[in-house]
């Protein structure tokens, strides 16, 4: 299975009378994400907020012999770059908000327009915040409300955030998604199902629950930020769940509204052998290694950055890599190369220089220099520094005594570290290493990592 990228999380069956409309949901494990591919009944289908990658979707429809007749974009997506061009060049009708001055070929949509699916009715419903020009999208049979897909104007028991647009906007954006929370979601009637794109594990939306899907009525009787009393207590409640995000939201809006380039076949890394690497990181390419963190720790080219390929490697990779950088990767045999490619290409990440062939072992066959990081077990505070790089969330609900504090995404602009030797660590071990490696980078030597997080270590007390 496929772990960085759209995967297949089940279908629904959804019975109104004698209407049934069967949604198939592929959830983004590493961004949070979902998407939606709706049989309309007559063989064609309906995908909502497709991810770049359109073979999960193509795949789904070939499966159940469906073509997708349409691409459904809420809104101008700053975490992933959208998939509608790409089934658009395979014949489907991209639909978005009229508002979001798209530059390429689609039906723009305006507050309750209606679009003909066949025999079914797809309403756009305006519910700006998380974005200016966001839309719901309404499926209707008749007059009968079957499902809802709501972007980020709704989430399983949140809202999704609204300083990605221009932060200086955030609490005018959070009045506007009161607005349409009050006004057009919750007019809905409460058996309606409702299918938002952020979820869990996104940096769109607040913390919520494991829950992808809900319903109007759960919302509408469960959800704290909905039984705020006032538009001002909601306003404060949304904005001060708010944390840190990836730095490469910060331009990706702009490249869906240009529209992302479409790929005639998806792509591949190249094959490039120890010189050729060396050559390209001369030059100014950037080394990252995707290996697991015992592989990085035992040898690795001195400068590489570890983010070891798993559901979160394209976060990492965006928060820490300038997308205009030629990327040199470094894998171990049995990773996932499509899966590795899929999940830079996602999020507009396309200078994919090519991979080191047969790995480390090449390099060190040239007789090139590497570098190592000792992984520990336990930390004795007299003898290093303890850096501790998760969230901000997840350390104040528990951490190390003494442990200095830096989330790893603004690790290579922090320039208060403790002098001497410093030990990083996480939950795990991943986001240590690679906090770790941009140290390394930076000059930093004396570095080591701790396996484990604040639960696991051996060393000292947590404190919550």
């Amino acid at each position: 299975m496929r772990r960085g990228f759209d995967v297949y999380a089940g279908a629904v069956d959804i019975s109104r009378g004698e209407t049934a409309v069967n949604i198939r949901a592929f959830v983004d494990e590493g961004l949070g994400n979902s998407s939606y591919v709706v049989d309309l009944g007559d063989r064609r289908a309906l995908v909502v907020d497709p991810s770049r990658d359109p073979r999960p979707y193509l795949d789904a429809a070939r499966r159940n012999q469906l073509e997708i007749a349409f691409a459904a974009d809420t809104h101008l997506h700053a975490d992933f770059l959208s998939g509608s061009r790409q089934l658009a060049a395979g014949g489907a009708q991209i639909l978005a908000s009229a508002r979001g001055d798209r530059a390429f070929p689609h039906r723009g949509l305006h507050d309750g327009e209606d679009v003909d699916l066949g025999g079914l009715t797809l309403r756009a419903l305006a519910t700006p915040g998380h974005t200016l020009e966001h839309l719901s999208f309404l499926l209707l049979d008749g007059s009968q409300p079957l499902a809802l897909f709501s972007g980020g104007a709704l989430l399983a028991g949140a809202v999704a955030r609204t300083d990605l647009v221009d932060p200086e906007r955030t609490e005018e954006l959070a009045r506007y998604a009161y607005r349409s929370v009050r006004q057009q979601i919750l007019a809905l009637p409460d058996e309606v199902p409702v299918y938002p794109t952020h979820g869990a594990g996104s940096f769109c939306s607040v913390p919520a629950g494991a829950e992808r899907t809900t319903t109007i009525g759960r919302e509408r009787a469960s959800s704290p930020l909905l039984a705020a009393p006032t538009e001002d207590a909601f306003v404060s409640m949304l904005v001060e769940g708010f944390s840190s995000y990836p730095t490469y939201f910060q331009h990706l809006a702009e490249v869906n509204r240009r529209g992302p380039r479409v790929f005639p076949a998806w792509p591949s890394l190249a094959q490039l052998d120890a010189g050729e690497v060396r050559a390209r990181l001369d030059a100014g390419a950037v080394a990252v290694d995707v290996r697991p963190i015992e592989d990085y720790a035992a040898g690795h080219i001195p400068g590489a950055l570890s983010i070891a390929l798993r559901p979160a490697f394209a976060t990492w990779l965006g928060w820490l890599v300038d997308a205009e950088h030629d990327i040199v990767f470094i894998a171990g045999a049995d990773q996932d190369r499509d899966d590795l490619v899929s999940q830079a290409l996602k999020i507009g990440y396309e200078k994919l220089a090519g991979e080191l062939t047969n790995g480390m072992a090449s390099w060190r066959m040239a007789g090139y220099s590497e570098r190592r990081i000792e992984l520990v077990r336990a930390v004795e505070p007299s003898a290093s520094s303890l850096v501790d790089v998760r969230q901000t969330a997840e350390f104040i609900a528990g951490h190390i005594p003494g442990a200095v504090h830096v989330e790893l995404g603004s690790l290579p602009t922090c320039h208060h570290l403790p002098d001497g030797p410093l030990t990083l660590m996480c939950e795990h071990g991943s986001r240590a290493m690679t906090g770790a490696s941009v140290l390394e980078r930076a000059g930093h030597r004396e570095l080591s990592v701790l396996v484990g997080g604040p639960h696991e270590s051996r060393s000292v007390p947590t404190i919550s």
